[in-house]
């Protein structure tokens, strides 16, 4: 198996580290790779967008002539995609006025609206330890500058919430992560991801 992460801004490497060890963990054969070319995308079996700056990724998704191809292998052939904050957000099929303002287009791949830095700044950024659906004990949260999940529809599930906002969703073959599993040092949500390849 193949794990892409978009590699255009963000924390790229520290996704490439993780989904690397979870691969091994797993027992699984398998890489993670950049993703920073449209040849790249055929090269890979499930996507990771990483946190950073969403609209700045979007922009950088259609400049290299990622962003419909993207789209096209998400439906065309159910390829599973895990974003993480800025992901989360470009997953979203509802970003509300911020991302009017900056005209970030939205992959528009789960039926799900969020709200960008819902939990404030960067120096609101914060910890927390959660129960999440199909895990068997608390996972550690890293929250930065993070967005919230403000409502979902259809075949969107809510998995996770803090303070009664949703931080974590999955859509079939979608996963929505408002913090940064990256940055935990917990791999389990990434080797849930590999197990949907």
């Amino acid at each position: 198996m193949r794990i892409g992460v978009i590699g255009v801004q963000g924390d790229v490497s520290e996704h490439v580290d993780s989904v690397a060890k979870a691969i091994r963990d797993s027992g699984k054969t398998g890489e993670a790779i950049a993703v920073r070319r449209r040849a790249d995308l055929g090269r890979i079996d499930a996507l990771t967008i990483p946190g950073g700056e969403s609209t700045t990724i979007s922009k950088l998704l259609v400049k290299l002539d990622l962003f419909d191809e993207i789209v096209r292998r998400a439906m065309d052939e159910a390829m599973p995609i895990m974003g993480t904050c800025a992901g989360c957000i470009l997953l979203s099929k509802d970003a509300g006025t911020q991302a009017e303002k900056t005209k970030t287009k939205l992959l528009g791949l789960m039926d799900m609206a969020v709200d960008r830095n819902a939990f404030g700044r960067q120096r609101e950024s914060f910890e927390a330890d959660l129960d999440i659906e199909g895990l068997d004990s608390p996972f550690h949260c890293v929250f930065i500058r993070a967005p919230a999940i403000l409502r979902t529809w259809g075949d969107c599930k809510v998995l996770a919430r803090y303070q009664e906002r949703i931080v974590l969703a999955r859509q079939k073959n979608l996963i929505g992560s408002a913090f940064h599993p990256e940055l935990s040092g917990d791999l389990r949500i990434h080797r849930w991801f590999l197990d949907l390849v």
